[in-house]
């Protein structure tokens, strides 16, 4: 019996999986917080959406792919903070169109040329044909996101909580700004042999709206957020090996799971609190 449960982990293409799972899970979760709290969530879609056309140019250029995608999420970052600052429309309307034209034009350029990488290991990922360049990779730029975001979480937090008293105590908030916005880059580039774009999402978003819902302190709120991202990733490439299905869909699948109780549970709870009132 512990022969068959432990079946998943004989084989090093599995092995390689629960290991970037692990790698990748850190600085998602750690992101996601901030994010969460900044009201950022429709800024990560745009941005792991919005890398596809660097990737293209740069696999034309023989550059490294991971150049290509960051240059492209900073420079819709940046357009996307420059046109909402300069225009008359919301930053969410300006971020719809700026990653969809990005999105589109990185579809073009794909179908336009041959390319040995295949669309959907972009779109979607390939987790279970991960190697050691790929986790070597992830592993740096984690480490580098993992470290940028403990060094300066303070400052951040007030930056996501209150930016005009940021300004006032004399931080540096476009610095903060922009920073964030190439830690946001940096930690997609992370995930796209993992998870893909599409689905790189919901690594930036469901752990910190998670862990919002069940703490109320910010380190907790990390923390939870952390054990709830490394926890589903690697129970949903687990589960996927017994179900013969995709792991990256499936690691979604559990933490939409969860996020709904912890919805749930709260509703719940403020009910019983309401009753005893």
């Amino acid at each position: 019996m512990t022969d068959t449960l432990l079946l998943p982990f004989q084989f090093p293409f599995m092995q390689n999986a629960f290991w970037i799972a692990m790698i990748v899970s850190v600085p998602t979760a750690l992101l996601s917080c901030f994010l969460v709290l900044k009201g950022w969530a429709l800024m990560g879609d745009a941005v792991s959406h919005a890398v596809l056309p660097g990737i293209v140019l740069a696999y034309i250029l023989g550059l490294p792919l991971i150049l290509g995608a960051f240059a492209a999420g900073m420079l819709t970052a940046t357009a996307t903070g420059f046109l909402s600052g300069n225009s008359r429309v919301k930053q969410d309307t300006v971020m719809g169109v700026v990653f969809s034209g990005m999105f589109a034009a990185g579809i073009v350029l794909y179908t336009s040329i041959t390319a040995e990488v295949h669309l959907d290991h972009i779109l979607f990922g390939n987790i279970l044909g991960v190697g050691a360049q790929d986790l070597w990779t992830a592993g740096v730029i984690s480490a580098v996101v993992v470290a940028a975001l403990l060094l300066k979480w303070k400052d951040l937090m007030l930056h996501a909580f209150d930016p005009a008293q940021a300004r006032a105590s004399g931080l540096p908030v476009g610095l903060l700004h922009y920073g964030l916005l190439a830690i946001l880059s940096l930690t997609i580039v992370a995930t796209l042999t993992a998870t893909g774009l599409i689905l790189a999402v919901s690594l930036l978003i469901a752990p910190g709206a998670i862990a919002f819902l069940v703490t109320r302190s910010f380190g907790r709120m990390l923390a939870v957020a952390v054990a709830v991202c490394m926890a589903s990733m690697v129970a949903g490439i687990y589960a996927s090996f017994w179900l013969d299905s995709a792991p990256a869909p499936t690691i979604v699948l559990i933490l939409t799971a969860i996020f709904l109780t912890a919805v749930v549970r709260r509703q719940l709870r403020i009910r019983r609190h309401a009753a005893t009132v």
